[in-house]
């Protein structure tokens, strides 16, 4: 039997591609371990992203590479998710209990962007991962009606708040703090100590990702966001429409000048499916998204229809990818969700919280 040389099981993977990171398995460094006895080849695939969905797809494409070399009598191939803390802004360090932080943010109001937080939160999870959302929009909260959950966190302590768990998302919101039409008549100070209070002051329950559903625009709360919270990447959310993508621009170069790398685009409402007879049409305009990601330099990482049911989930408490799993919609959300988290597997990485604390005492 010809004996079986790692090398060349490595130049098999490198043929096998992994759409979501849009690179082949070698060059991602997801190779872990090679063994090869007697004809059998074992191989361990370390995925850096949630990927429940799409890891049997990959499993299968690297076993048959492999098995394509002589000699091979059996091909093992193991897949799994290691989800780590990635580098944040500044001299930022990640916070306790919370290994990555994603801002989801919008340039201009009305472009679905805390719909699109909600399901990429509820995808991650679906895919594998341990989720929550924190409602950043202070003065327009709308988590807690898409969760269709409602009254006040509870406190063991009488000092910080347990998060409220829907289809096990963990979330917080000022929606939970006040009644539903009080309105919040606060200046920026007031609001940026709400939003550190409602990051820090709740339990979280060890989160591989915090999705953060900002408000629109580039005010007071992106600025702290960008400033005083330690943030591992960003998605700009925006529609096809001139004046949308021009708002968009101008959160996307924010994010830039504050050193947070944004993870991609996702262009919302892109083509309008009339629910009688099934009918596309862009009524926002078309490729906008595309060439504002090719303008930039950035993933386009999906395009979401302006699907008349995406809105009546979303108002009756139960988003997309709870209430209509299988459908087309739910199946992007979660494509751009691996592609999300896949990305920011590729950025640096933290390694402050693997390092042992060194004390020096006088004996």
């Amino acid at each position: 039997m010809a004996s079986i040389e790692k090398s060349a099981i490595e130049k098999q993977l490198q043929t096998v591609i992994d759409p979501n990171m849009q690179t082949d398995l070698v060059s991602a460094k997801t190779i872990k371990a090679i063994v090869v006895e007697d004809g059998r080849v074992s191989v361990t695939i370390e995925l850096g992203y949630p990927a429940k969905s799409c890891r049997e797809e990959l499993r299968t494409a690297a076993q048959k590479k492999i098995a394509e070399l002589p000699g091979v009598a059996s091909v093992a191939v193991d897949i799994n998710s290691v989800i780590v803390a990635h580098t944040v802004q500044n001299a930022l360090s990640p916070m306790a209990n919370i290994k990555n932080i994603i801002a989801i943010a919008s340039g201009k109001g009305g472009v679905g962007k805390s719909t699109t937080a909600v399901n990429i939160a509820l995808a991650l999870q679906a895919e594998g991962a341990q989720v929550g959302i924190l409602d950043a929009d202070i003065y327009g909260p709308s988590i807690p009606t898409m969760l269709g959950i409602s009254g006040y966190p509870s406190s063991e302590d009488g000092k910080t708040m347990q998060p409220k768990t829907a289809y096990g998302l963990q979330s917080i919101s000022i929606g939970y703090l006040i009644d539903e039409d009080q309105p919040m008549i606060w200046r920026g100070p007031m609001v940026t100590n709400a939003l550190q209070q409602l990051l820090k002051d709740t339990n979280w329950d060890n989160l591989d990702y915090l999705i953060v559903d900002l408000p629109p625009g580039t005010g007071d709360i992106q600025l702290t966001l960008a400033q005083q919270i330690p943030v591992s990447g960003a998605v700009i959310v925006t529609t096809p429409q001139d004046i949308a993508l021009l708002d968009a621009q101008r959160g996307l170069k924010m994010f830039a000048k504050v050193n947070v790398p944004v993870l991609g685009i996702v262009e919302n409402m892109s083509v309008h499916i009339c629910s009688q007879c099934g009918h596309e049409e862009a009524i926002f305009g078309s490729g906008g998204g595309e060439v504002m990601a090719e303008n930039n330099q950035v993933d386009l990482l999906g395009a979401l229809p302006l699907d008349i049911n995406i809105r009546k989930y979303a108002d009756s408490g139960r988003p997309t990818v709870v209430a209509d799993p299988d459908s087309r919609p739910a199946a992007i959300y979660r494509e751009i969700a691996r592609k999300m988290a896949a990305k920011l597997a590729l950025q640096g990485r933290d390694f402050r919280g693997k390092f042992p604390k060194i004390i020096v005492e006088n004996t």
